[in-house]
């Protein structure tokens, strides 16, 4: 199996793909009213760095989420019937005007995508707790001004339309199927990641915010089948692209900072040690369930067709994971900065 994986640099407001083109969307924006984000909001539309010196936080929350909006319109545009979008953001706190207050970003971002049509799932709160002994802000220990410490982001789930239909019998997306004990655990709305998988060179990942590959890998295992195209329009270094390519997807990526890309080529070459690490981790853990269950008495009802093991489920019979077997830099098709090819193999 063959996968594609292109980078345009350019603006996530003018996306160059054809309308109902991509099948999965993950990405991050970049948080408004985050301190780290407002010189490039401001770059992007005076109004922005007006409200902020004005003190006028609302504005200026506004006016980054109008910036924002044009991209989701775009998103809605792409997303092919059923195709499912997760967009990763978090919220803001910070004193603006003399007050210190928290500016919510996932509510923001709802609204708009709902807006152009898109329609809002459950969604998934992802935990990040602060290595910090000291969680709380304001006053500490003396009552009533003090206040929760942040320690969550939300991944934020929309549809295009109705479910997505497939041929009776796909075989690529029996293929594509998770394990009973993985859909037990991804499917919860509560995650706690620490991103064990996820090395930036230099200080990329600071101006990027990137979040860790198991996010989005997750993501794509969750929401795509074999040979789908994920799309970033947020790229920064390619953590979605990473995530599809290890999972035997094809990608988009769309970042505006040329040398964010750069960093892509640094990761590539490690993506077919990556993709077998994962798969073995998966296949490893799936006997380890099976083991305990049967430990409990419990023995699974079915037979895999491609391993040496019973899984839970029919639905699960025909699950086959892909690994990178190769991959090759390509000419840049039509207005692509960087290209890949990868090769896929079972394992």
């Amino acid at each position: 199996m063959q996968t594609t994986h292109a980078v345009h640099v350019g603006d996530a407001r003018d996306l160059p793909l054809p309308t109902d083109s991509v099948e999965l969307v993950v990405t991050s924006p970049p948080y408004p009213m985050v301190e780290m984000w407002d010189g490039s909001f401001a770059a992007q539309d005076p109004r922005v760095a007006d409200a902020l010196e004005a003190g006028e936080g609302d504005r200026a929350f506004e006016a980054m989420h109008d910036l924002l909006d044009d991209a989701w319109a775009e998103v809605a545009r792409v997303l092919a019937p059923g195709g499912i979008a997760v967009v990763n953001v978090g919220d803001a706190t910070r004193t603006v005007d003399g007050t210190f207050r928290q500016y919510p970003n996932h509510v923001e971002v709802t609204r708009r995508l709902r807006g152009h049509g898109l329609s809002a799932l459950p969604d998934v709160v992802w935990r990040k707790p602060t290595n910090s002994a000291a969680k709380f802000m304001g006053s500490g220990m003396l009552p009533s001004n003090a206040y929760p410490t942040l320690e969550h982001e939300h991944l934020l789930v929309f549809r295009n339309g109705d479910t997505r239909s497939f041929p009776p019998g796909d075989d690529d997306r029996y293929a594509s199927a998770y394990f009973w004990e993985e859909r037990n655990r991804w499917f919860s709305d509560l995650w706690e990641l620490t991103g064990t998988r996820q090395e930036l060179p230099g200080d990329a990942r600071d101006r990027s915010g990137a979040f860790p590959l198991d996010v989005p890998l997750r993501l794509v295992l969750m929401f795509s089948v074999y040979g789908d195209t994920v799309l970033d329009p947020f790229w920064g270094t390619g953590t979605t692209s990473m995530a599809a390519l290890v999972a035997g997807r094809s990608s988009v990526g769309v970042e505006r900072e040329p040398d964010l890309v750069a960093a892509f080529d640094e990761r590539v070459d490690e993506a077919a040690e990556l993709s077998r690490g994962v798969a073995t981790d998966r296949l490893d853990a799936h006997r380890a369930f099976v083991a305990e269950r049967r430990a409990d008495g419990e023995e699974p009802g079915y037979e895999a067709e491609h391993y040496d093991f019973p899984v839970v489920t029919r639905q699960e019979r025909s699950i086959q994971l892909r690994v990178v077997e190769s991959v090759e830099r390509a000419a840049s098709g039509g207005s692509a900065t960087d290209r890949w090819v990868a090769e896929h193999a079972t394992i």
